[in-house]
């Protein structure tokens, strides 16, 4: 007599399927954050300006080196007089608050970015 096969499976009756085989695990999928740094962290950004004896002093590569921060160049005009520089920061509370008291100590002028919002 001829095996009976189970139309849905393809498979003889009586006999066991295979288990399906688990798929590769995959990543967790990352979420763009605009604007919000990860947890624990904030993100301001600064005007910063430099007075002519600090002009050519590399500060914000020995900002990002001696504190625990992210730092990124919005803006920057300088001259040989001058140097204006919008600077965003990101790094745990602290540790920015301590890189901001650095600069302050180098005798650049910080000052918070005032971002204003367009009613429509």
């Amino acid at each position: 007599m001829a095996s009976k096969t189970d139309r849905t499976a393809g498979t003889p009756t009586g006999t066991p399927k295979k288990p399906a085989k688990a798929p590769a695990a995959s990543p967790k999928p990352v979420k763009a954050r605009v604007n919000q740094p990860a947890t624990g962290k904030v993100r301001r950004r600064f005007w910063l300006t430099y007075p002519p004896r600090r002009i050519k002093a590399p500060v914000i590569w020995e900002l990002g080196h001696r504190f625990s921060i992210t730092t990124n160049i919005r803006q920057a005009s300088v001259t040989d007089e001058v140097g204006i520089v919008c600077l965003e920061v990101e790094g745990a509370t602290d540790e920015v608050d301590a890189a901001l008291r650095w600069l302050k100590k180098l005798g650049l002028s910080v000052e918070p970015v005032e971002l204003s919002t367009v009613a429509g």
